[in-house]
């Protein structure tokens, strides 16, 4: 879609990782329906991205997706960069591109460790880096991480996602108290057991832990339901929220 800065000045500009499939699309969705102009961010899927794309145009909001490995340094000046290109601001930052691969930890290599952790961890870092100085001169700068229960919780075969799930948390804190004197709130939303499509290769069909976190209310969550909390906390209503780690998992895990 061609935009030009002059056209999207006005409305707030999100980015959002792992945009392209289940809890990020529907954050992307719920985004745009608020108003903000979105860049999605796919590892590789380019039709999938740019479907997103086309479904946040038919909203009557302005979109644009990005290629990009978030684990690479290079990749998250290259995603803020075009945010600016395309629309000339940033105001949210979603950190949601993650893989839930399960592997036993003796059986893990260092690569396979390392994979996970720098897409989940590293890829977050990065992107705040890249991003703190652009959210620092909007009004309401915002960066939420999405989580996962297990770093509450703890999971088999699942070391990595758990070790790099807790960092985001960890991470959100930290960076909560160092950028609060610049106006920029920080939280994190984790997402309890999810009805998403796990067929990618990114996620395991079924996971283990599912046995072992049943929910208070009977039944799986919904991405919209993620993505509602995500929109909340990027908007004008959550400015007195920061530092946050917000559960939504229907009562599986209570804090």
């Amino acid at each position: 879609m061609s935009t030009s800065h002059s056209d999207s000045a006005s409305r707030p500009v999100a980015i959002v990782t792992g945009g392209s499939r289940n809890i990020g699309r529907a954050i992307a969705l719920a985004l745009g329906a608020a108003g903000m102009a979105v860049v999605i961010v796919a590892r590789s899927d380019r039709d999938a991205a740019e479907q997103v794309v086309h479904e946040l145009e038919a909203l009557g909001t302005q979109a644009t997706s990005v290629l990009a490995d978030v684990a690479r340094e290079a990749s998250a000046d290259l995603i803020v960069a075009h945010a600016l290109e395309r629309f000339g601001r940033l105001d949210v930052l979603v950190n949601n591109a993650a893989i839930r691969r399960e592997r036993p930890v003796e059986a893990m290599s260092l690569a396979e460790w390392r994979e996970i952790t720098g897409i989940c961890l590293d890829g977050a870092f990065l992107l705040c880096r890249a991003a703190i100085p652009h959210l620092a001169t909007v009004p309401a700068g915002a960066i939420i991480n999405i989580g996962g229960l297990t770093a509450y919780t703890g999971a088999p075969n699942r070391a990595h996602v758990v070790a790099a799930k807790a960092g985001l948390d960890g991470l959100t804190k930290a960076l909560a108290v160092e950028l609060a004197p610049r106006g920029i709130t920080v939280n994190l939303v984790s997402p309890g057991r999810i009805g998403t499509d796990r067929s990618h290769a990114s996620a395991e069909k079924n996971p283990a832990h599912h046995a072992r976190n049943q929910t208070l209310v009977g039944r799986e969550g919904t991405a919209e339901e993620v993505a509602a909390m995500v929109a909340y906390l990027a908007g004008p209503q959550a400015r007195f929220l920061t530092g946050q780690t917000v559960h939504v998992n229907g009562g599986a895990f209570l804090p």
